[in-house]
C-alpha cells in the first residue's frame, strides 16, 4: 500500500477541521477561549488564514486570493483559503514549484505544505474542538505518526517559539494524548462555561 500523496492527506485533515468548523453553532462561539493560551476559537482560525499565504508567497512567490476576514467570517475564511490549498495541490504542476526558505532550504511546494500546514490544521483541529465543545477524536495513526517525528526534535521545536512547555502525561497514554501534551497544551483542558 502507498502512501497517501501530500493532496490526498490535506484533504482528508482539512476535511476533519472543516468539519468542526461548520459545528461552531454560534457567533459567541467563536469567541470562547481555546487551549492555546489568550487565543479564542475565532484566533485559532485566524492563526492558520494568516501565517500560511505568507509563508508561500514568501517562499514560492504564490499570492493566495484573500478570503472573508475572520473577524467577520471565521468559517468563510477558512474555506477559501482550504479549497485555494487544495486547488495548488491538485495542480499536477506543483511537483515543479520548490518553495525556498532560509530555515528549510528548497523544498518541493507539496511537500512543504504536507510537512508544515497540514500538519498544523490536524494539531490545530483538536484545539477548535477543545474550545468548541466538539468532538476533538483525532486519527490515531496519525496522531502517532506525528508525536514519533516530532520527539527527536523537541528541543529544536521549543527553541523556535511556536510550541509552549510540554505538558506531562502518564506514560501509558494513548498518542492522541501524548501529541497534545507534546505540543503544550493540557490534554485536561476545558473551556470554563460558567460565565
Amino acid at each position: 500500500m502507498t502512501d497517501p500523496s501530500p493532496s490526498e492527506t490535506f484533504r482528508s485533515v482539512a476535511s476533519r477541521f472543516s468539519t468542526v468548523v461548520d459545528g461552531v453553532r454560534s457567533a459567541d462561539a467563536w469567541d470562547a477561549p481555546s487551549p492555546v493560551a489568550g487565543w479564542t476559537a475565532r484566533d485559532v482560525v485566524g492563526h492558520l488564514v494568516e501565517w500560511f499565504p505568507a509563508f508561500l508567497a514568501a517562499g514560492t512567490g504564490i499570492e493566495l486570493s484573500p478570503g472573508p476576514s475572520v473577524v467577520d467570517d471565521p468559517a468563510g475564511a477558512w474555506r477559501v483559503l482550504c479549497e485555494e490549498v487544495q486547488d495548488l495541490l491538485d495542480e499536477p504542476g506543483s511537483v515543479d514549484v520548490m518553495l525556498i526558505n532560509e530555515h528549510i532550504g528548497e523544498v518541493p511546494l507539496p511537500q512543504a505544505i504536507d510537512r508544515f500546514f497540514t500538519g498544523d490544521v490536524f494539531m490545530h483541529t483538536w484545539d477548535l474542538a477543545r474550545a468548541t465543545g466538539q468532538d476533538d477524536t483525532l486519527d490515531p495513526g496519525r496522531c502517532e505518526e506525528t508525536y514519533l517525528g516530532m520527539l527527536p526534535m523537541d528541543e529544536m521545536l521549543r527553541s523556535s517559539g511556536q510550541f509552549g512547555p510540554r505538558v506531562d502525561v502518564p506514560e501509558d497514554s494513548d498518542f492522541q494524548t501524548k501529541l497534545i501534551g507534546f505540543i503544550g497544551r493540557d490534554p485536561a483542558w476545558q473551556p470554563d462555561r460558567s460565565a
